[in-house]
């Protein structure tokens, strides 16, 4: 066993003396994949999204210098027909790039640290076969496999590290993209030398113009997962039986987690906030320890137009259009707000739905970064809004409805400019907006079907949160008292029924023709039941 070559199944070892969630059908999908024309696969995911796991996962399967059948034996793959053939039968290389780029004293020598360290290892196991003073990864590897007949199987981990240290160092990056070509672009030298290679990494391959780094290998990521869905993170049920086990809140868990939704799998959850939550008995937000809002503050801030009010819609519940064929797969190469909105979505910030080709905030724990990212005093209105609604909450839960009327009076001026398409969307949209924190207290339903019609907005208080919960009405051109008298005629049960007895009905009127110097557009009645 080596660091490089066949380094051996103690990393899934590890992984297994923990809470494991049985991934192992990836595996699979990468055996149909060996010595076909499809035997290169990429697939990006954002950070603790477990492509770690799944990098050592496969080299425990496939080194062939290893016996992993025991820890394999009633998982998915042990009950597949290509277990047999593809365990522990092949040399695997595995590279960590982020560990070559944290453990070099030069950037910039890293392309060679690579190359030298994996032929040392080489030269050791195959002696005899390397080539005296040849310095070509890819060379020393196509010479091996032509005098031995024996293919080998590469894993790559964090891929792209190289890309998102050394951003601004295009030598480098090519001269790393050479070596990836040397590799995975060789025709002929290619098919003999690698039985398959699985990349993963945060970002998809880097392209140039509209063509692809490496045009070679099959592409997954967090806009076009296709058929690793399943493996982007938690599935639903996954996390329902791990709340079961766990004795935890699925809802709870839900609302703070899921969120990433594809077209084959609708409820993705963060893997890393997920067991972080089970471990420690407490749903919180684990995403701010794992990424930096200062990173989402540099990104949203960009000056592209249309970003801004992209994110302001989002803020506010919308969804927002992306066009994500433009982005070149890294994080400098940015040209307009469909480029900024599409790293988000690979990094996880946002959610994607291929479908509707939209974005969106995916859940509470995202959307607590987002808070913290608009913070400043660039963001203007929408972020004083959003660091005062913890104190438009307090005078909600009050009964002070002129706060509320002057709060949503300030707010609602800067959110219609941006989704002036109509006064209900941008109202709803403010009144989220002001409302942002109390999303750590309520879950908050839009259209909540209950008794005879729809609550415009329901805030329904989450597990172990001892406050009451909410229906807004929305009303225009009318008054607020119209709209509290809708609540009642439509004799609201089902979902709110339990909280009977202790519930806010909240009636909001917008006039848009309010005249005069004091005249307030916004007039707001409060009932408490």
């Amino acid at each position: 066993m080596g660091i490089y070559l066949n380094p051996g199944n103690k990393g899934f070892q590890t992984i297994l003396n923990g809470t494991y969630v049985d991934k192992t059908g990836l595996i699979n999908f990468v055996n149909r994949t060996i010595n076909t024309p499809q035997k290169l696969t990429s697939f990006s995911r954002p950070r603790r999204f477990g492509k770690s796991f799944a990098a050592k996962m496969l080299c425990a399967y496939y080194d062939k210098s290893c016996d992993s059948r025991s820890l394999f034996e009633g998982l998915e793959i042990s009950k597949r027909d290509s277990f047999e053939k593809y365990l522990n039968k092949y040399d695997v290389i595995y590279l960590d790039i982020t560990w070559f780029v944290s453990t070099t004293d030069d950037i910039k020598n890293v392309v060679n640290d690579i190359q030298s360290s994996v032929i040392s290892e080489l030269k050791s196991e195959f002696s005899g076969y390397v080539p005296e003073n040849e310095k070509s990864l890819p060379r020393v590897m196509t010479a091996i496999a032509s005098k031995t007949d024996r293919r080998f199987i590469v894993i790559i981990d964090e891929w792209d590290a190289l890309f998102r240290e050394a951003k601004n160092d295009e030598a480098i990056q090519k001269e790393y993209v050479q070596l990836l070509r040397g590799l995975f672009k060789g025709g002929t030298a290619t098919d003999e030398t690698i039985a398959a290679a699985y990349m993963t990494g945060i970002l998809p391959i880097k392209k140039y113009g509209t063509e692809s780094a490496l045009t070679d290998f099959k592409e997954y990521s967090m806009t076009t997962p296709k058929r690793l869905a399943e493996y982007v993170g938690f599935t639903e049920n996954e996390v329902k039986h791990l709340c079961d086990e766990y004795q935890v809140s699925f809802d709870e868990m839900q609302s703070w987690y899921d969120g990433y939704s594809f077209s084959r799998m609708k409820h993705v959850y963060s893997p890393n906030s997920v067991m972080n939550a089970l471990q420690e008995e407490e749903i919180q937000n684990y995403w701010m320890q794992t990424e930096s809002f200062e990173s989402l503050k540099e990104y949203i801030g960009m000056d592209f137009d249309g970003l801004k009010d992209a994110i302001t819609a989002m803020l506010g519940g919308e969804r927002v259009s992306v066009k994500i064929s433009t982005f070149q797969n890294d994080i400098t190469s940015f040209n307009n707000r469909n480029d900024v909105l599409t790293l988000l979505i690979h990094l996880g910030y946002l959610a994607y739905d291929s479908k509707d080709r939209e974005a969106y905030i995916p859940n509470l724990e995202v959307a607590e970064a987002f808070e913290d990212a608009v913070s400043g005093k660039e963001w203007g209105t929408v972020g004083k809004a959003l660091s005062d609604s913890e104190r438009l909450l307090k005078a909600t839960l009050e009964g002070n409805s002129d706060a509320v009327a002057d709060a949503l009076e300030q707010i609602h001026g800067s959110v219609s400019s941006v989704l002036n398409y109509n006064n209900e969307a941008s109202l709803s949209c403010a009144i989220t907006i002001a409302y942002y924190t109390a999303k750590r207290y309520y879950s908050i339903v839009r259209e909540l079907p209950s008794g005879k019609g729809f609550a415009d907005l329901a805030f329904l208080p989450r597990r172990g949160v001892d406050k009451p919960a909410m229906i807004i009405e929305l009303k225009y051109d009318k008054d607020a008292d119209t709209a509290i008298r809708q609540i009642h005629e439509n004799r609201y049960d089902g979902e709110l029924k339990e909280h009977f007895g202790n519930l806010l009905l909240v009636g909001i009127n917008y006039d848009k023709d309010a005249k005069g110097t004091n005249a307030k557009k916004h007039s707001c009645v409060i009932e408490k039941v």
